[in-house]
Formats: structure tokens, sequence, C-alpha cells
């Protein structure tokens, strides 16, 4: 796959009309098609067709986690149930969690965006990805793992867990890039001291960590522990960036 920069390399008013135009078309949407923003548009007094640009951004009513809760578990969904090909949603640790869900199109959208975010981290159609975000309602391993198809990598899906069987495929495969949560990069080190492998002879260039807070003091000890360039990438559960 040839990646499409240009949205990284225009001049910024094309990117702003851009930005503009889409914004415009998903308050339209929501406008339309789903009760709740109905309602909050009404009750500030607006309207999509009072968003007339960037600036006017402010004047949109915030969308919180209670929110989304409130309208558990579809109640947000600005589509058809059966234009739904994917529902993901949060673990739910601190209440009902927050459900998403995907049309067909949403997740070629998603696998491009996760392919130049990986771009972005160094990730080439010649690396190997040992993937070891979780797979199942949480988003982190299926987004990395068809970014990484998207981009022409190949992709180990290994999940998260059976943490020393990572260790031997690891050494076994030949991984050049590591995604996984910071927390869980740490540990795949422990183990790897524990049975005598060291990240020194492996094969990683660049690791890819997110999905949990962690600071600089934490970037250096993985850079030191995994022998490797740490990168980090924030998301939400419509998709990922790497900063």
């Amino acid at each position: 796959m040839i990646l499409d920069i240009g949205f990284e390399t225009m001049p910024r008013e094309d990117l702003e009309a851009i930005v503009l135009r889409r914004l415009k078309a998903t308050l339209d949407r929501v406008y339309a098609n789903v009760p709740f923003y109905r309602k909050k548009f009404e009750e500030n007094h607006i309207t999509p067709n009072d968003i007339q640009s960037l600036e006017d951004l402010k004047r949109i009513p915030f969308t919180t986690k209670e929110d989304l809760r409130d309208n558990y578990p579809f109640g947000m969904f600005a589509v058809p149930m059966d234009n739904v090909v994917r529902i993901h949603a949060s673990s739910g640790t601190t209440g009902k969690p927050t459900v998403v869900g995907y049309t067909a199109r949403d997740i070629n959208t998603w696998a491009e965006l996760m392919a130049r975010s990986l771009a972005a981290g160094g990730a080439t159609r010649g690396d190997i990805i040992h993937n070891a975000y979780g797979y199942g309602l949480f988003t982190g391993g299926l987004g990395i793992h068809y970014g990484a198809e998207k981009l022409g990598a190949s992709v180990i899906p290994v999940s998260g867990g059976n943490t020393k069987r990572q260790v031997v495929i690891m050494t076994d495969f030949g991984p050049t890039i590591l995604t996984a949560t910071p927390s869980y990069a740490l540990h795949l080190s422990e183990v790897a001291e524990e049975v005598g492998v060291s990240f020194e002879d492996l094969k990683f260039k660049f690791g890819i960590f997110g999905a949990e807070p962690w600071s600089e003091k934490m970037r250096e000890e993985i850079e030191r522990k995994l022998n490797l360039t740490a990168v980090d990438i924030y998301a939400r559960s419509s998709g990922r960036v790497l900063l």
C-alpha cells in the first residue's frame, strides 16, 4: 500500500476547509438521525446551519461520558442497526460501558487512519508487528491489526497475556515493531529477563504504546529495558493518532 500523505503536507487553509466541510456533514447527520443531539442543539438554540466556520466550533455543546452512558447501548448511533457491522465497547469498570458502532466504511476509514499512524511511528510494509494489544470488545488490538495489514506489514495477532509464550514468539519470529500498553511492555521485559532473554538480542526498532497514561520517565525506562524507540499513541474509541 502507498499511503496518501496529502493531509500531512497540504496547506493549512486547504486542510481547514476539509475539516469544516466534514464537521458540517457530521452535524447535519447527527441532528437528523440522533434524537439526543437534536435535543442538545435545541437546548443551546443552534442548528447545524449556524456552524459556518471553525470558530463556531465553540458553540457546539460538549458530549460527556455520562451522555454516552445515558444513551446505552445504541441510542447515539446515527445509522440503522442493519448498517452496523461491528460493535465495540469500553470495559465499563466505572459504570455502564460506552458503546461504539461501525459501518463497513467506518472500518475502512479506521484501518487507513491506523496505517498512517503506524507509518508515523516508524512502521513500514517490511516490518513484522508484534501486536500485544488486547483483542475483543476493546478497540486496540483490532485497530492496530487492520492498520498493519493496510500498511502491508506482517502482523502477529498475539493479543495480551501468556507472556512467556510471547517472549518465545518474539525470539523465534523476529518482530521489529512492538505494539502494547506501556505497562505490558515493561512486564514483557521482566518476563524476558526471568527466562534469560535479552531485548538487545531481539530485533525491535520501535514500540508504539498507548491505551493508558504514561510519563516521560516511563518512556525512558521502556527504551532502556526494551532497547527500542518508544512512541506514544493517543486514542479514542473511533481510532488512534500518534504523538
